[in-house]
């Protein structure tokens, strides 16, 4: 049993029962909330120079998945982090952060942005257990971020040290 990362378009045919699936998942957890103000993507904020999307394979399946696009000229923003609900649990959503990180490092990023829903308690678990600071009270219930003057979203922030990652480059 080998994992190994592979760099793939977020066009990729293989890729896409996956993502219909975590869009599944949002849409379980979360109904129609977030459609009011659905994000328009573009596939080249996924591409090499300024974008990465990656999966993760075990014997050629893919178990998880992770991508980052521009946020600022300094900034990547994490995106699409999933891992197959039968292997969860395990580190490999922890693997892709760190892929990512690595990655947007030697892509010439110094920090990290993400978001992740107010329904989404064990993503608040993964980010903080990688080192990212909350921009929101964790004391405060989740919930309240679903109501004015909020959007739904919780943020958190990383800086990178390209140090950290020497040894593994």
């Amino acid at each position: 049993m080998s994992d190994l990362f592979r760099d793939v378009s977020p066009e990729d045919a293989d890729l896409q029962p996956i993502i219909d699936g975590l869009f599944g998942e949002y849409a379980a957890r979360y109904g129609d909330y977030f459609s009011k103000d659905a994000e328009i993507e573009l596939t080249e904020w996924y591409l090499a120079p300024q974008g990465l999307f990656i999966v993760l394979e075990r014997d050629g399946e893919i178990i998880a998945t992770g991508a980052y696009k521009p946020f600022d000229e300094q900034t990547a923003e994490i995106k699409r982090i999933w891992t197959n609900k039968t292997l969860r649990q395990q580190g490999l959503a922890a693997r892709v952060v760190q892929e990512l990180e690595r990655r947007a490092v030697l892509a010439g990023y110094s920090g990290i942005y993400l978001t992740t829903g107010f329904r989404q308690p064990e993503a608040v678990k993964l980010y903080l257990s990688q080192g990212y600071a909350p921009q929101f009270d964790l004391d405060r219930d989740p919930e309240e971020y679903s109501q004015p003057p909020f959007d739904g979203r919780l943020r958190f922030t990383k800086t990178l040290v390209r140090e950290a990652f020497s040894k593994s480059a």
